[in-house]
């Protein structure tokens, strides 16, 4: 099974040099998307019905961006080409296609007529720019309408995640910096966090196997990768796309503009002389990046040998990735102080949890039920929930499988195992901007709970005599300021930040120098929850539907 996406065959040269021009047409904007009305236009020359072109773009838009870069209008014009051919567009045309000879190009009616005003259009565009003429553009069409009334340009809003900077640029982002949200939860967004491919953090023990499975999945190394039976792993490393094989130091990574690792720069030279990227060309790579980290220590005098927030940094990555595997060793049961506080660290983010118990082949069936139940009992302690996280048994290496130890029917578990950890895989890319959705939206109501505590703190510091003993008060009663804010706004309890955390960062702060509440900041933030978003999503679905 493999990772990645793309068109759904082979493309000549003269094919391609065909589907630049054709993309070139059907991209109005010039910005190298192909949107929904851009689709409705230049797919009708097809002829195909409502309900067939409803289907090629679904297929498609795999992703749900809501628009189309060349690759996947390049599998748009594959798939219009096989329903002309009678193909039922289902959703395994895909596989069944991928061994099909070269597709032939789809036919479409009126296409040079569109490639004759396209090209006149860009001629008069020409001339009006050089002075002979220029009117003034007319109004831009609303991308939105919220409840306060104020409009984004459709022509600067191509896609979801445009849509969510500008949101939160113009809408969070206030809020935010009002109420220092950046020093008490996370810092604030950049273009970049918007823009950056699928992440998966593996997390565990030392020697539990979280290199070998990042090689295992790239089918080779990649450069500063070091596996052994001791700590080989004494760094952060995230493994991405690149144009050559380099490791670049944390430092130079984390001031890099078009790279989201800036808001690591909070912990310190300690840590970033901890952290490097690891760049490879990859097509994995291209659809997501890996985050390996090193392994969790036993006891607590290894604990304190750390030099920088290994928990906070943990946190987060956390915070950023799409998926977390935690792995461990049938040898390697034990959950160590360490490793209950990075999972502890993870509080918030538990929809993208999987456990992956690996090297299961060291030990017979019957030892791997014994190893399974004890790793339940274990996380149950540790995690503290009733629901049963997902586990998957596996030996995730590239050395076949010790049929000795667990016979046919266990190499059998093992196949059908790693097929359901590579098919959660590969939703990754798929699901990505529906991530960035519930991430974003769980970002703007853990910035309106601190907001009504920080106006609340305020509110209870006297005008004049006191305050220094008034706010220790407050620091030291933390948890029961929480529960009036959230009796006050009707809050659910789940949502508030961890007390403790709340009260080391709010040692360094003068509660008084904060700002009141601002209900129209709330406001704002209130209507892009219940408005814009829902309009945005609404605006960028599939434009047959």
């Amino acid at each position: 099974m493999e990772i990645g996406s793309g068109a759904i065959a082979s493309s000549s040269k003269e094919h391609l040099k065909i589907f630049h021009e054709w993309f070139g047409l059907a991209d109005s904007d010039g910005d190298g998307r192909v949107t929904g009305n851009d689709a409705i236009q230049f797919f009708s020359m097809s002829h195909l019905s409502r309900a067939e072109l409803k289907q090629v773009w679904a297929v498609a838009d795999s992703k749900r961006q809501g628009y189309l870069g060349f690759n996947e209008f390049v599998t748009a014009m594959q798939l219009i080409s096989l329903a002309q051919a009678g193909y039922d567009l289902d959703s395994d045309i895909l596989k069944k296609a991928a061994g099909m000879e070269e597709i032939k190009l789809p036919v479409l009616e009126g296409l040079d007529a569109l490639a004759v005003k396209t090209k006149r259009l860009a001629i008069s565009s020409q001339h009006e720019t050089n002075g002979t003429f220029q009117p003034m553009p007319p109004p831009s069409t609303p991308w939105f309408a919220t409840k306060s009334g104020s409009k984004i340009s459709h022509t600067a809003v191509t896609s979801i995640i445009d849509g969510l900077k500008k949101l939160y640029n113009e809408k969070l982002k206030p809020l935010e910096a009002t109420y220092r949200f950046n020093d008490f939860v996370s810092p604030f967004l950049t273009s970049s966090d918007f823009d950056a491919k699928p992440m998966v953090m593996l997390l565990g023990q030392y020697s539990t196997g979280k290199t070998t499975f990042i090689k295992h999945l790239l089918k080779c190394n990649y450069p500063g990768a070091h596996i052994g039976p001791e700590p080989t792993t004494d760094r952060f490393v995230v493994v991405m796309s690149g144009p050559d094989e380099r490791s670049v130091p944390g430092n130079t990574i984390a001031v890099q503009a078009d790279m989201p690792f800036s808001g690591l720069t909070t912990f310190g030279g300690a840590f970033l002389s901890k952290f490097e990227c690891s760049q490879m060309p990859h097509p994995l790579l291209d659809q997501i990046t890996f985050v390996d980290t090193p392994g969790v220590l036993s006891g607590e005098k290894q604990r304190t040998q750390r030099s920088y927030d290994f928990t906070g940094v943990i946190s987060w990555f956390a915070a950023k990735c799409d998926l977390i595997l935690l792995l461990f060793d049938p040898h390697k049961l034990d959950i160590s102080d360490e490793f209950k506080r990075v999972i502890g660290s993870l509080r918030g983010q538990d929809d993208k949890i999987r456990v992956v118990l690996n090297k299961a082949d060291q030990v017979d069936t019957q030892q791997l039920m014994r190893v399974y139940g004890a790793l339940m009992w274990s996380l149950g302690k540790v995690l503290n929930t009733p629901e049963v996280v997902r586990v998957y048994i596996g030996s995730f290496n590239d050395k076949p499988v010790n049929e000795a130890s667990v016979g046919p029917i266990g190499r059998d578990l093992f196949v059908k195992e790693q097929d359901d950890l590579l098919a959660d895989l590969i939703d990754i890319p798929k699901k990505a901007c529906d991530r960035r959705i519930n991430e974003f939206v769980k970002r703007a109501r853990a910035a309106k709970i601190h907001a009504y505590i920080m106006s609340h703190l305020k509110k209870e510091m006297p005008a004049m005599m006191g305050k220094a003993k008034t706010q220790q008060r407050l620091i030291d009663n933390l948890e029961d300021e929480f529960g009036k804010v959230q009796r006050e706004y009707h809050l659910p309890a789940g949502d508030f930040p961890n007390v403790e955390h709340f009260r080391e960062v709010l040692n360094g702060y003068s509660i008084d120098k904060f700002e009141k509440l601002k209900p129209k900041m709330i406001q704002a933030v209130d209507d892009m929850l219940g408005y814009d978003i829902p309009e945005l999503l609404k605006n960028f679905k599939n434009p047959y539907e």
